[in-house]
């Protein structure tokens, strides 16, 4: 799984996504960062914390009293960088356990679910 193989980084899968999307993203409110996650604000918010202890992450006021403002750190930008090999290798062994079109298939109805919360 995922987060076994990410234990060599000390990361969880969803640690890792939140650093990935993070850097994608670059400096963003946790609001932003948590519709590019597809997360609820009050998770995200909770999952934040552990990062942001391991200094791999800034969460600091943003331009108003209402909202933060989240940025990767270079230690987390590090972390990253060791995980994303170790992520790629899991994702091929999916790839080659359920075959490229199955796992096409899945990625499209996933993609299909998100775009159906997003409009509620």
């Amino acid at each position: 799984s995922y987060d076994r193989a990410l234990q060599t980084v000390e990361l969880r899968v969803t640690q890792f996504s939140i650093l990935a999307v993070l850097r994608r993203l670059g400096a963003s409110t946790i609001s932003r960062l948590a519709e590019g996650l597809v997360m609820d604000r009050t998770t995200l918010t909770r999952d934040l914390k552990p990062l942001e202890r391991r200094g791999y992450l800034k969460v600091e006021p943003g331009e108003d009293r209402r909202t933060r403002t989240v940025t990767l750190t270079k230690r987390g930008r590090q972390a990253l960088g060791k995980a994303i090999p170790i992520w790629k290798e899991v994702q091929g062994g999916m790839v080659d356990g359920l075959g490229e079109g199955r796992f096409h298939s899945l990625l499209t109805n996933l993609s299909n679910v998100v775009d159906v919360t997003r409009k509620e």
